[in-house]
């Protein structure tokens, strides 16, 4: 299946792997609603909803540029409401945008903590109800959360309590919708990467330049939520996917394109539970908590 004429409404879609998949999407000629903050380049994360919609209208998509803070429920509202009226409706929803503060309990001010709960959980139910109506009338709707299996694991929540919190928040709202509109054709997935992404963001944050040899490019994810939004809506749905598994079980055999330098081994990501074995031939070195320790 195509994406050919959908409407991708996508939360954080300024770079890293939501522009990815908003490009990838473009490929098809779907049409994509950028809502992100960004109206001005960061001076350490470059790209903003203007020129995230020029790369996408070069990719072949048509983009509707929205400055919109997943925080505020108006906000959300009002470009659901603009992309809905110029695109004539939404098909699929991409709950992309997320916080990130890998600290301890102590080391994490209320502030960071607000920031992480008000963007990951609440800002992906409030844009998943925002579109519901939406992808109520559209023919195989779709809303994907970026984040991970539910692993209740005390492992994943130690090292950053306040974080796994929050990204968690964001898989609850798939355990739950899923089942809630499962009747209604709308299909609720999550996706995850099985290694960290070279993404701006994780550079700055995280890993540096060094680091960013040791992940896999954003295409990975974008890839593989193709594959996911190309699927019958009501025969896949409440799935939480891990990125390279997907591209396995659509017959991809070789994943070293993915890779930022194919001689280095790959850095795994966080949340990615032991019982989700990588594809044949793919081997992971340390975590992304490792590497930081």
């Amino acid at each position: 299946m195509s994406l050919t004429g959908k409407t991708l409404f996508i939360t954080g879609a300024s770079r890293g792997i939501g522009l990815a998949i908003a490009l990838r999407a473009a490929q098809d000629g779907a049409n994509v609603a950028i809502a992100a903050k960004t109206v001005e380049a960061h001076r350490h994360l470059p790209g903003t909803i203007y020129s995230a919609a020029e790369a996408i209208e070069r990719a072949g998509g048509r983009a509707l540029p929205l400055a919109v803070d997943v925080r505020d429920e108006s906000s959300v509202e009002a470009g659901v409401a603009q992309a809905a009226k110029t695109f004539g409706g939404i098909d699929i929803c991409i709950n992309n945008a997320s916080a990130i503060h890998l600290a301890g309990t102590l080391q994490t001010d209320i502030r960071r903590f607000d920031l992480m709960a008000q963007v990951n959980a609440r800002g992906t139910f409030i844009t998943t109800k925002a579109c519901l109506p939406h992808l109520m009338k559209a023919a195989n709707p779709h809303v994907l959360m970026i984040s991970p299996p539910l692993d209740m694991t005390p492992k994943w929540f130690a090292p950053h309590t306040a974080y796994t919190m929050a990204k968690f928040g964001m898989s609850m709202c798939v355990l739950g919708m899923s089942a809630e509109f499962a009747d209604r054709g709308i299909a609720v997935n999550a996706l995850w990467p099985r290694t960290a992404i070279a993404t701006a963001a994780i550079q700055f944050a995280l890993l540096g330049e060094n680091g960013m040899r040791h992940c896999r490019k954003p295409e990975s994810m974008a890839d593989a939520a193709h594959a996911i939004l190309s699927k019958p809506a009501r025969a896949f749905t409440g799935n939480f996917l891990i990125d390279d598994t997907v591209l396995y079980d659509e017959g991809v055999r070789e994943f070293t394109h993915y890779s930022v330098d194919p001689a280095l081994p790959l850095m795994g990501d966080m949340f990615v539970p032991g019982d989700l074995p990588a594809p044949p031939g793919v081997q992971i070195s340390s975590a992304i908590d490792t590497a930081r320790s």
